[in-house]
């Protein structure tokens, strides 16, 4: 209890630093803070859990082509589509635990949220589970379909360097507030501070933040959300590349337009994203602070391919690869539901089952 007592008051603290920044509040759809009050936090989120009860294979002996049905799902979808799924994995896991809440439809949940109103994936996720029901009935839970489709689309976007084992046995959450984005999501426009603390109140450490924020190079991004970096900032190491930011202001000025996250490799998840944040070629606030401190600059340092070897690690462009696999089994654990009265395995993932 001390212990999340301890990681609330950082996460109040950090939140309270950026309490003046209310247009990028308004532009996010945080809701505005109070300047004379401590920021409001929901009860402590989920932790991230050992989940003994997860193993790769889980439906080997209960519905074996499981994995082969959110595979073939994810084959069909559109490289957007694909960058969705990945982004859908994070959004709940980060909220709630990875249990499918997002994907409950109805309102004032997950899926409501502003942060998430831009979430693709959930056509491919209800296909995979349409098929899943007629081949295993009440076997495959959403949570589980939602991993999986998660692992598939990195493999996708990678050319298939990226390739891992999934770890099932999740059930399907049942409740899913649209508050808890906000104070759950790390925010594009957070400080190093702010967003480290965001990950280490789900057990993830530093190298884990930098390696899943190389999800970046894939995906698109409304102007609204980077907001804040136009125009750059004068005298600031981390303000956006200055041909970059002319470009965005240009295209941006049509009012509210999505644009390539990665302007070099759009729909390929590669070390580009690391690259990017060393020329400030980034949209996002919290991406281009990991050059802030000497252990996230190096991070990214290694991960460009400038560094032969960083902490043990070597082969930059390769482990890489590998590594983002490691930290989405490591997101994969986190708020894991795996039975009643906390879980359930839905009938259709947008809905909770009929008691």
């Amino acid at each position: 209890m001390m212990a999340k007592l301890a990681v609330l008051a950082v996460l109040a603290s950090l939140l309270g630093s950026v309490s003046c920044e209310f247009s990028i509040y308004a532009g996010y759809g945080y809701p505005p803070p109070n300047p004379g009050q401590p920021y409001p936090l929901p009860p402590a989120c989920p932790p991230l859990s050992p989940a003994p009860s997860l193993k790769v294979g889980y439906y080997a002996d209960k519905c074996p082509c499981a994995e082969d049905v959110v595979r073939d799902a994810v084959r069909n979808a559109t490289a957007g589509e694909k960058a969705g799924l990945v982004r859908l994995f994070f959004h709940d896991c980060f909220v709630q635990g990875c249990d499918a809440s997002v994907l409950l439809s109805g309102p004032e949940t997950e899926r409501t949220a502003f942060p998430n109103l831009s979430l693709r994936g959930f056509e491919v996720i209800d296909a995979a589970k349409a098929a899943l029901e007629k081949a295993c009935p009440g076997v495959v839970s959403c949570a589980n379909i939602v991993a999986f489709a998660g692992r598939d689309a990195s493999y996708s976007l990678s050319d298939g360097k990226i390739n891992y084992g999934v770890p099932a046995g999740r059930y399907d959450g049942n409740v899913s507030r649209d508050f808890d984005t906000f104070f759950n999501l790390p925010p594009p426009f957070g400080d190093l501070n702010l967003t480290t603390a965001m990950f280490a109140a789900k057990g993830l450490n530093e190298n884990d933040m930098v390696v899943l924020s190389g999800a970046h190079s894939i995906g698109r991004s409304s102007c609204n959300s980077f907001s804040d970096r136009l125009p750059p900032a004068a005298n600031s190491s981390t303000t956006m590349e200055p041909i970059l930011a002319a470009d965005l202001t240009n295209t941006c000025s049509a009012g509210t337009v999505n644009v390539p996250q990665d302007f070099k490799t759009a729909d390929t998840l590669d070390i580009q994203y690391y690259k990017n944040v060393l020329s400030r070629d980034v949209l996002f606030n919290s991406d281009a602070s990991l050059t802030t401190s000497l252990l996230t600059n190096g991070w990214v340092d290694f991960y460009a391919g400038n560094r032969p070897s960083f902490l043990g690690k070597y082969l930059a462009p390769f482990v890489w690869h590998n590594d983002f696999g490691e930290a989405m089994v490591k997101m994969g654990n986190i708020g894991v539901k795996t039975g009643p009265p906390q879980g359930e395995i839905r009938s259709k993932c947008w809905s909770v089952n009929n008691p």
